[in-house]
């Protein structure tokens, strides 16, 4: 009989080392497979069958309510282990894949139009903070997530070294998918950020990350993006996240004219059909191209 909790936790160290997983995506993995082997009360891989797993997505589903989307993602999490064990010669098949995936609806992404994104801009420079450095770091936060199309953690994980107002870039690195990326920064970007940056200096922050702590040299807390947002919901009525901001930026540069390929190499897809997602969400651009009909007067 194998122990299924050392034998994942070997799978962990495998995908993290040999496949490149990031943490976060191994956290994921394992927090998944634990909540699948803790609740059917599975102690050894010698348990594991198709009609077990599916009797979890099934309890999942009803009982707890997951989404079609979660219902995958846990079976995604319990394949992928068994993909590996079979590899290892611990089991002959897996046959997880015989559960059919369920089919997730693909939703148009929400987005601020150009009023609103310049409106949270304002609101957010003129919102009464307690401290004037807490004002240019907030804007620095929201503008780049308007004009970059960056994700929270990758905001959180920004350095110094990776802004460089010489060559206008901004650079990813390690983000989704363990993939570096570059992205241009705009003119009104490098402004905002050259005032975040002088301010910083003042309070003589050397902290190899962008985003510091307002009271401590050391790196922006985890919780600070998500307090600034409550504010600024409340205090604007704008209503938003970091990653509603994100599909504001690829919705903007499109009605701006960006091609679809740029557009997917700045958001750091690794497919450009999820990209194209946008191209439905944004009905400027649609306005806009359905004048190229040959037959438009």
């Amino acid at each position: 009989m194998v122990n299924i909790i050392p034998l994942h936790q070997q799978f962990c160290q495998y995908a993290l080392v040999f496949k490149n997983n990031s943490p976060r995506t191994i956290r994921s993995m394992r927090f998944g497979f634990l909540d699948f082997i803790r609740t059917m009360e599975i102690d050894f891989l010698e348990q594991l069958d198709k009609a077990t797993i599916e009797e979890f997505l099934i309890q999942g589903r009803l009982d707890r309510k997951w989404t079609a989307k979660t219902t995958r993602n846990h079976l995604q999490y319990i394949s992928i282990f068994l993909d590996w064990c079979v590899k290892e010669g611990h089991i002959k098949e897996n046959f997880s894949k015989l559960i059919p995936k369920p089919k997730v609806s693909r939703k148009l992404p929400s987005s601020l139009n150009k009023e609103q994104a310049l409106s949270l801009i304002d609101w957010t420079e003129n919102y009464p903070y307690h401290f004037s450095f807490e004002r240019y770091r907030a804007t620095a936060i929201i503008a780049t997530f308007i004009f970059t199309g960056i994700r929270l953690q990758e905001l959180y994980n920004l350095k110094i070294v990776d802004v460089d107002f010489i060559s206008k870039t901004l650079t990813v690195r390690s983000g989704k998918g363990n993939k570096d990326r570059v992205i241009p920064l705009n003119i009104r970007l490098i402004t905002i950020l050259k005032e975040y940056i002088r301010e910083r200096a003042k309070k003589n922050r050397t902290c190899p990350y962008f985003f510091v702590s307002l009271k401590k040299n050391d790196k922006m807390g985890q919780t600070t993006v998500r307090k600034l947002v409550t504010k600024l919901k409340e205090a604007s009525g704008i209503q938003f996240y970091p990653h509603l901001l994100r599909h504001t930026f690829a919705t903007l540069m499109l009605e701006g004219g960006c091609d679809i390929y740029s557009l997917s190499k700045m958001l750091g897809h690794s497919d450009i059909t999820t990209t194209t997602l946008y191209l439905s969400a944004s009905v400027t651009h649609l306005q806009k191209q359905i004048h190229k009909h040959p037959l438009c007067w």
